[in-house]
């Protein structure tokens, strides 16, 4: 398959399996205070609701950021402590810019099924659930890929393609009922067209139904696992350390609820991130084949931070600089597509 890479990881799993242990429990804790507590009845979530729990979720991570760094600092150094940190901080930027490509699907899905909003938080709940365990699996494989050097160069390539890709691609168009995962579903359990509340199923005429609402969930794993494809390899690219891949990775996914109810409405506005995180897809790529044999193995990680930092952000202030001319939004569209 190739040649191994020779450096050690500083968390091994079978030193640290405690730590992914007590993180797991720590973050089902956190989902069932979500579901059970604050989010108990389903209800329109305001945009102050959605910015008061995105701020929540991004100091959280940052505090956990913090403490991982002051962790690493006490056991292997200052210098391997910062270093630490910033693969920690730069991963989650990485996933959290990378998600918003999940917003949109997020609109066009939930216009395209009409997801009432009241319902929208119980099926990205129920998503996320899914999400973080199909991203453990793909972080387990991509650890064990990622030793070979052949399969990193071959995950280089693939970013570096996708970015380019993104750069031209036009826009994409969401209809669930060609996809086949969705298709093979219908055919095996009726699928009600009618909304039945909060419910993913329901008992009609003594048979099992499933709602729309768990038809658009089916479809948001599937997309998921899609937008996995690249984001789990980007992450990779900035750090080998599974555990710091794990545990950004798993930051970035909580937020995304709290961050698709604060921009679903303005989500058309930012017509020019698509190009933002194409290169950014480009730049890590380009990490993988050549930047970082270029830095005697490592590309400097700061740097790294700063330029996916400036790629993000400027994007965002050229989105709003140069507003887009659509006649439709995307969700009006699909909402247009869902009527007909």
């Amino acid at each position: 398959m190739g040649e191994l890479t020779e450096m050690p990881l500083i968390f091994p799993f079978a030193d640290y399996w405690w730590f992914y242990a007590g993180f797991t429990g720590f973050v089902l804790l956190l989902l069932a205070l979500d579901l059970g507590v604050f989010h108990r009845h389903a209800h329109v979530v305001s945009f102050r609701e959605s910015v008061t729990w995105s701020v929540v979720w991004v100091l959280t991570a940052l505090a956990f950021n913090y403490g991982f760094y002051l962790y690493a600092t006490s056991r292997f150094g200052p210098e391997l402590g910062q270093q630490i940190g910033l693969e920690f901080l730069t991963g989650y930027v990485v996933e959290k810019s990378l998600a918003v490509d999940n917003i949109f699907v997020f609109v066009l899905v939930f216009s395209y099924f009409a997801i009432p909003p009241a319902y929208q938080h119980r099926v990205l709940f129920y998503g996320i659930v899914g999400a973080l365990i199909f991203r453990a699996l793909f972080i387990a494989i991509g650890s064990a890929l990622m030793q070979y050097h052949a399969i990193v160069l071959l995950f280089g390539a693939f970013l570096l393609l996708t970015g380019v890709k993104m750069l031209w691609a036009p826009e994409r168009k969401i209809e669930p009922d060609k996809n086949p995962v969705v298709r093979a579903f219908r055919r095996v359990m009726p699928v009600t067209p009618q909304l039945h509340g909060q419910r993913f199923l329901v008992k009609l005429g003594g048979t099992w139904h499933a709602t729309p609402l768990l038809v658009a969930l089916l479809f948001l794993e599937m997309s998921d696992i899609i937008f996995a494809v690249d984001s789990v390899p980007a992450i990779f690219a900035i750090t080998r350390e599974p555990l710091v891949v794990f545990t950004s990775n798993v930051f970035a996914i909580l937020g995304l609820r709290a961050m698709y109810f604060m921009l679903a409405g303005a989500i058309d506005r930012f017509h020019l991130l698509k190009f933002g995180l194409a290169f950014i897809l480009i730049f890590v790529g380009l990490k993988m084949v050549w930047l970082n044999e270029m830095f005697g193995g490592k590309f400097p990680i700061s740097w790294s931070l700063g330029i996916i930092g400036v790629l993000l952000l400027g994007s965002v202030a050229a989105s709003l600089a140069w507003p887009a001319k659509h006649d439709l939004t995307r969700g009006q569209a699909a909402g247009l597509r869902a009527e007909s």
